[in-house]
């Protein structure tokens, strides 16, 4: 009885792995999803925005986007692979690879953000600019 219970532990377990693992690709397969959309998404805009000279912060601003979005999938593989083979070098290598992630994801993200505020602040001055010319014009 006592080997029956420890072999259907280890048929659970295996059964676990296989499923972590699988999760795992899943996951890495999506990064690399988001990585492949976010370059075409920003090629499209490249295309439709060339002639304009602000187009620039606007391409790094839909790219950077996509490239969060990779970075918080990556790190949700690598916490997976973990969970499966927890030694203390992959602890280790996890513990280092979430760090680096961690601050490109923060510093891309401040990045982002203070692009997105410039770009409104643009626009709003444009709005009172056309405002201004309409009250002219009158």
């Amino acid at each position: 009885m006592e080997v029956t219970r420890v072999f259907e532990i280890a048929s659970l377990r295996e059964g676990m792995m296989h499923g972590v693992e699988l999760f795992q690709l899943l996951l890495e397969i999506i990064s690399i999803a988001c990585v492949v959309i976010g370059l075409g998404k920003t090629l499209w805009l490249a295309a439709r925005v060339r002639d304009h000279q602000p187009g620039f912060p606007r391409i790094r601003l839909c790219f950077g986007s996509w490239l969060i979005l990779a970075l918080e999938f990556q790190l949700a593989a690598d916490i997976l692979a973990t969970t499966v083979a927890p030694s203390k070098e992959e602890l280790i290598r996890l513990a280092i690879i979430a760090v680096i992630r961690t601050f490109l994801n923060y510093f891309l993200g401040k990045e982002l953000e203070a692009q997105a505020e410039r770009q409104q602040e643009k626009a709003e001055r444009q709005q009172e600019q056309r405002s201004e010319q309409a009250k002219a014009a009158q």
